[in-house]
């Protein structure tokens, strides 16, 4: 088989059938969905619309609707385009669209006569020689459609209105004629003024017959009127029926030209509306927001089409009424709605192909939108899961130490505790206090990330001295601070910050730990507090190693704890700078990282001023 490639890529298929009215397009539609289900590709169904639509029997346009909708079933595309040769309107769509593999029945490629024209499949070979043709044979081609398609003649039903049109253009015309006559003007002349006549009845009349019985009588009205005899049919000069021959052919021309191309007319505007209401349609659907709103822009663009009540329902929708018509709203075997059109009148071709092109932007924009959605969610469950096993694999890890240092103490402490001196034993006991505390640390911190994380915490926000909530952390912080020099300096004397002061006490109880974690006995770590606009800044500095330039953005990451070597041999689970991060968000607060002069970091964070509240 034939590599189909773009860029040296592979290339999937794009099945194309076309849509006829014939018995076996049935047959043929169903062979072109197999082969687009065997070959993973797209699958689209094209109907040309040629000027011989409107000359079609009602039989042949309710198959043509039957195998349309066939083709949708089959989770084809439906397509429409306007012209006059259909080999090369189904190949040109073929080139723009990207299709691979066009399939034909045998009906369409029977063996064409000497002087005949060229079959469909000679002709598209001929036009699309890179694209491949697939004929389907078929034995059970029924004989009599095509008997029924040799057989067509003009249609020469006329109406009354259209009778009234043609006989009294052509009245005009005798007038005109006859004045022209009396002025001189010579034969050439009127015979034009009647030609005009027949053009000015195809224009404006709605069946072919009506030109056609115009022209007929122009040569009849110029031979009685100005012909020698007058006033009879009766001809004597030897050209005049030669005239009159040419009379007729150029007259039948004209109005065969005149109808032809307001059949091209019509098709064009047709095409243009189409376009015009499926960007409309589109730029709707990149509008709406929800689901809802994509099924309401489906009911309000159908009635718009259609000129007829519509409703639009989610899911698959069951009716008994017989004066309603349902379509669905579906992309291959999944239904997402249910289109509800009043009235038992069937489409036409034109109307149902924007119709299916409507309901497949409608069906495709929230075929995207389930996909982004279960993207999203997948996303977020893989998320939550990485997190929780980064949690339970830091918790297995990271506590093993403080847990196996409390059971050990504490163990020798219960059986050996007569053979230990008294030094030994207050080591033993602050020991054992020191991975409690971190314990209790570590538990408040996950406590309050879960919170955050589900949106049960709430800010308590009143305003505080800044000096108390420090004071208040400093008493909070581990014992391994004696081992550091931990100072304090408030450049603004009485000041206010409007915060939770339980959360925020948190956040410096954890910037203050981090510095111990971090940096080795002997290091120096200052607490700074001052006004800064219309916000108070409080920073944690300390004279260690510092933070490389590369983790600085990754410190405030969950479970994300450095490369820096920790002072005190535990590991971090790497979630307090996190939850820093979160409550200082939470107060609509900023909180930085920058590096301490000549070495070391510095965390800084800003929460909202406070002001005293006086009550009387």
């Amino acid at each position: 088989m034939k590599e189909n490639k773009i860029g040296g890529l592979p290339m999937a298929e794009h099945i194309l059938v076309g849509l006829s009215s014939a018995p076996s397009n049935a047959r043929i539609i169903r062979t072109a969905a197999t082969m687009a289900n065997a070959f993973g590709g797209t699958f689209t169904a094209l109907f040309v619309r040629t000027p011989n639509y409107e000359a079609m029997s009602e039989e042949n346009k309710e198959r043509l609707r039957q195998n349309t909708s066939l083709a949708q079933e089959l989770g084809a595309t439906i397509e429409t385009v306007f012209g006059d040769d259909v080999s090369y309107q189904i190949a040109e769509y073929a080139r723009l669209s990207g299709v691979t593999k066009i399939v034909v029945g045998r009906s369409a490629v029977s063996k064409r006569r000497l002087f005949g024209k060229p079959t469909l499949t000679e002709k598209l070979t001929q036009i699309a020689p890179n694209i491949d043709i697939h004929i389907i044979p078929d034995a059970s081609t029924d004989p009599a459609y095509r008997q029924k398609k040799a057989r067509k003649r003009v249609d020469l039903r006329i109406t009354l209105r259209d009778w009234g049109i043609s006989v009294g253009i052509l009245a005009l015309a005798s007038g005109l004629a006859h004045l022209f006559s009396k002025v001189g003007f010579s034969e050439a002349n009127i015979i034009a003024i009647y030609l005009l006549a027949v053009l000015l009845t195809a224009m404006v009349t709605s069946t072919r017959s009506s030109y056609v019985l115009s022209a007929i009588g122009s040569v009849l009205v110029f031979n009685f009127f100005f012909t020698y005899p007058q006033f009879s049919l009766r001809v004597y000069a030897d050209g005049a029926p030669l005239t009159f021959l040419i009379m007729l052919i150029a007259s039948l021309t004209v109005g065969t030209m005149t109808d032809r191309m307001k059949g091209q007319t019509k098709q064009s505007t047709q095409a243009a509306y189409r376009t015009n209401l499926l960007l409309e349609t589109n730029q709707l659907l990149q509008k709406a927001q929800t689901d809802e709103e994509v099924l309401q822009a489906c009911r309000t663009q159908v009635s718009k089409l259609l000129g007829r009540t519509a409703s639009v329902l989610p899911g698959v929708v069951a009716s008994t009424n017989k004066d309603a018509q349902r379509y669905p709203i579906k992309v291959q075997d999944r239904i997402y709605g249910t289109v509800i059109i009043e009235g038992a009148e069937p489409l036409e071709a034109f109307e149902n192909s924007v119709l299916l092109s409507i309901l497949g932007e409608c069906a495709l924009t929230l075929e995207n939108s389930r996909n982004t959605k279960e993207k999203e969610a997948a996303k977020l469950q893989a998320e939550n899961e990485k997190l929780r096993a980064n949690l339970l694999r830091s918790i297995s890890h990271d506590l093993r130490t403080p847990l196996t240092s409390i059971s050990g103490n504490a163990g020798m402490l219960l059986s050996d505790l007569e053979k230990l001196d008294n030094d030994t034993i207050r080591q033993m006991c602050g020991d054992i206090y020191d991975d409690s505390a971190w314990l209790t640390n570590l538990v408040e911190n996950l406590l309050a990330v879960t919170k955050i994380e589900e949106g049960r915490m709430r800010l308590q926000k009143q305003p505080h001295l800044v000096e108390e909530i420090v004071t208040e952390a400093l008493q909070h912080i581990t014992r391994k601070q004696t081992e550091h020099t931990v100072t304090v300096h408030h450049e603004n004397e009485l000041l206010l910050a409007r915060c939770d002061a339980r959360l925020i006490i948190q956040v410096i109880i954890n910037l203050v730990d981090n510095a111990i974690k971090y940096t080795p006995a002997g290091s120096h770590i200052t607490i700074t507090t001052k006004q800064n606009e219309q916000h108070t800044e409080i920073s944690v500095a300390d004279n260690g190693a510092g933070i490389l330039d590369n983790e600085k953005e990754k410190v405030f990451q969950m479970f994300y704890s450095g490369s820096n070597p920790i002072a005190d041999c535990r590991r971090s689970l790497g979630i307090g700078l996190n939850l820093c991060k979160s409550i200082i968000t939470a107060h609509g607060g900023e909180i930085t990282v920058s590096d301490n002069t000549p070495t070391g970091t510095i965390f800084t964070f800003t929460i909202p001023s406070g002001e005293v509240e006086f009550h009387e």
